[in-house]
């Protein structure tokens, strides 16, 4: 079975607190937003424990910003369920579908009747948008944006029937795994502005590039089977199947071998963060505010994981959903 698969992460850090608090009012926030609609989903929904992958992978997250945190994560995956049908089959649909979500990243109403999905997303946006700071607030826009552009490629993958080619597959990948959200969320819930001339330096946009690589690829790994019997093609360990001729066990090797090598990039670009601050002449709050990006890019890749070792979503997905059919049971987009 992939999901026991093990990966040399970082030490995961201790997850933050008020985690009760946040499970109680995460689920009330999906059932107000209608994301879940009656028990059957309501159960199947809890069993993937969204709010612990927000005190895992944002420990630094507290009070407000660990319920943004754990609502974010709902609407990735449930928002991510979506395409498992249908929808996800048709990229003209698809496009369509996630054009309205992109308007709002840039600051459009939500329309009016709109359905579960966008107005759960106009909630969240509107939640991280307040009061942050401007340069954030147009990053992130893009990163939503590719992030819901990606879906239709991610359809006309489905569509291919066959693996793409590492490099497409990455340009892809990387957006439908919401590529650089879930770091700026981490900015966001601890508080840091990264220097833009810190924040744009090769060293930090690799580690960046790398943290989120790792988090998809783990992710490949342990979601292989529910993906493959639904069709899908943007998986690392298909594309390794399928360019190099490899067996399943040895593209299963080859991903793990290709995660802990990027692990280990990450590790040396780390130890060489504070000579790069003294080089660019940061001062002492400048440079902690760097210190703690590391750290969160860190904890984002170790909690990613030990979540996705214990949830049910994974695990327990062909005994609750069809294998080959929709993984949810709510139409919410």
């Amino acid at each position: 079975m992939p999901q026991d698969v093990d990966f040399d992460l970082p030490d995961a850090v201790a997850p933050s607190p008020g985690l009760d608090e946040a499970r109680r009012r995460n689920l009330a926030w999906v059932r107000r937003m209608g994301l879940v609609t009656d028990d059957r989903s309501v159960a199947w929904y809890t069993s993937w424990d969204m709010p612990r992958l927000a005190a895992l992978g944002f420990p630094r997250a507290r009070g407000r910003a660990l319920r943004l945190c754990a609502d974010t994560m709902a609407f990735f995956f449930v928002f991510d369920d979506q395409f498992d049908g249908p929808l996800g089959r048709d990229p003209a649909r698809t496009a369509r579908a996630c054009r309205r979500l992109t308007d709002i990243a840039h600051g459009a109403a939500p329309p009016a009747g709109a359905d579960p999905c966008t107005a759960a997303f106009a909630d969240i946006r509107a939640r991280g948008v307040r009061g942050a700071h401007p340069a954030w607030i147009a990053r992130t826009a893009h990163e939503w944006e590719y992030y819901f552009a990606a879906h239709a490629h991610e359809a006309i993958g489905r569509l291919r029937g066959a693996p793409a080619d590492m490099e497409a597959y990455l340009e892809v990948r990387r957006g439908v795994a919401a590529t650089d959200l879930p770091l700026s969320l981490g900015e966001r819930a601890a508080g840091i502005t990264v220097p833009a001339a810190a924040f744009h330096a090769p060293h930090l946009r690799i580690m960046r590039r790398t943290a989120i690589d790792v988090t998809l690829m783990c992710n490949d790994v342990y979601s292989l089977e529910k993906e493959e019997a639904r069709g899908d093609m943007d998986n690392l360990v298909l594309v390794l199947e399928h360019s190099g001729s490899l067996t399943r066990a040895e593209a299963v090797a080859a991903a793990v071998d290709r995660v802990n090598r990027c692990v280990g990039r990450f590790g040396e670009l780390a130890a060489e963060t504070p000579a790069l601050c003294a080089r660019l002449g940061l001062n002492r709050r400048e440079q902690a505010a760097v210190d703690v990006y590391v750290d969160l890019m860190a904890a984002w890749m170790s909690g990613y994981h030990t979540w996705q070792r214990e949830t049910l979503r994974y695990r327990t997905a062909h005994e609750v959903v069809p294998p080959s059919g929709p993984g949810y049971f709510d139409q919410v987009l």
